[in-house]
């Protein structure tokens, strides 16, 4: 299952107090009022068993990874490559199919420098259909993350590729049939998030998949705002990479991930390289480990892997397709709330696509960041701004908006305080 849908069973009120309870930050109060955190899109928080499992491990543990032969080596590897298993079954795909990165930001990154690594003949003949040129094309969105942009903008400026960018319409939907015509038979890659992190909607990545099928096209897929809130089986999705952040779902910061369709991982020239990615080093050459250990160069980010793994098997603990539903009601109630606040504007609010939590807004007349201020003097905290999604807010005619998006530790109250306070905040500067 890859979207929420209404005969999933919502987390009760109840079972969301009782989630509550694990996240020692959400009984914090700001400027005087209980902390509502509604900025779970920027970074969520995180529960005891995630801060106990980095803990534990660097109390009892800590030790470089794959490369000492003592005891405490060998054990702090074990824990090291279990959380690998952990988050590649948390989406679906196999262990030796999950790459390590500081972010979500590096996983782009790492693939597109190590296609234009490729583009130079790096890589020998298994990367030949990795490698970029003139007259080849790589297609992304105009609603994208600049971290889903900007690799692409730069691939493309050192093959001599042409970068394609599929429109939104006037509500800020992707034109699927502008995606039908981008992607040809000159179309390398696609890259496309799973869900906006400023419209909340859940792409149709599967009619994308199908045309870059058709063509020949390898697809990466951003799934920060899909991973931390819903159900996600990449290896159904057919996607050949995706991207994920740990700070996003329950885990910590410096972690993120990289999913890599097997036979394309071992294909691809390395991005970093140094130590613990090598079997055989001369002065003039050196020879390369499979990955995915190729492409993890140097010392790794072990208590953050040992961590987001316990964050993914608390989120599996409580079921996603529930979390999923929790959200699903909590954003239909936020963009409603939102859109009956006269001179509100919820952006992408008709767009016909299922949708997490999430809700990005502009309020006629009154700027983000101000809004953003009235709600923050409340102990509400959303973010402001342009959401590092410049072209999106362009194309829908405003320069930033106020963002609230909700997770798993989310109350209907919470909610409703965020939709007082936007009623609060252009009561106040009307009368102002």
């Amino acid at each position: 299952m890859q979207n929420p849908t209404a005969t999933e069973t919502a987390l009760s009120e109840a079972e969301v107090h009782r989630i509550r309870e694990d996240f020692p930050i959400l009984q914090a109060r700001v400027n005087g009022h209980p902390l509502v955190y509604l900025d779970s899109g920027a970074t969520s928080q995180r529960p005891l068993a995630v801060l106990d499992a980095e803990r534990d491990y660097l109390t009892t543990l800590n030790a470089a990874v794959h490369r000492g032969a003592h005891t405490l080596a060998a054990e702090a590897t074990d824990a090291f490559e279990d959380a690998r298993a952990a988050v590649a079954g948390f989406v679906g795909v196999d262990d030796d199919e999950i790459v390590w990165t500081s972010n979500a930001t590096e996983a782009v990154n790492l693939v597109a420098y190590a296609l234009s690594n490729a583009s130079i003949g790096r890589g020998g003949a298994a990367a030949q259909r990795l490698r970029l040129g003139a007259g080849d094309e790589i297609v992304t969105t105009e609603m994208e993350h600049h971290a889903n942009l900007i690799p692409w903008q730069e691939l493309a400026a050192r093959t001599g590729a042409t970068l394609r960018v599929i429109p939104l319409d006037d509500e800020g939907a992707l034109r699927m049939d502008e995606a039908a015509r981008l992607i040809g038979p000159r179309t390398k890659l696609v890259a496309v998030t799973h869900v906006s992190n400023v419209l909340g909607v859940v792409n149709p990545v599967e009619q994308i998949v199908a045309t870059a099928r058709e063509v020949g096209a390898l697809v990466l897929l951003d799934a920060c705002q899909s991973a931390p809130h819903l159900p996600l089986d990449l290896h159904a999705l057919d996607v050949d990479f995706a991207v994920l952040s740990g700070h996003k779902m329950l885990g910590p910061t410096g972690i993120g991930a990289l999913y890599g369709r097997r036979e394309l991982l071992e294909a691809m020239p390395p991005f970093l390289t140094g130590g613990s990615m090598i079997t055989t080093v001369t002065t003039t050459e050196a020879a390369y480990l499979p990955p995915p250990q190729r492409f993890e160069a140097g010392t790794q980010r072990v208590s953050q892997a040992v961590a987001l793994a316990a964050a993914v098997r608390y989120l599996a603990s409580i079921g996603m397709s529930r979390i999923a539903a929790h959200e699903a009601e909590l954003g239909a109630h936020l963009v409603a709330g939102l859109s009956a606040l006269e001179g509100v504007r919820v952006l992408g609010a008709g767009i016909d696509l299922p949708r997490v939590g999430l809700a990005s807004f502009d309020v006629a007349g009154i700027h983000a960041h101000d809004v953003g201020q009235i709600l923050d003097d409340a102990g509400i905290a959303v973010r402001v701004g342009h959401h590092c999604a410049q072209p999106l807010h362009r194309r829908l005619g405003v320069t930033a908006s106020t963002r609230a998006s909700t997770y798993l530790y989310t109350t209907r109250d919470e909610v409703d305080a965020v939709i007082a306070g936007v009623a609060r905040a252009i009561d106040f500067f009307r009368r102002a």
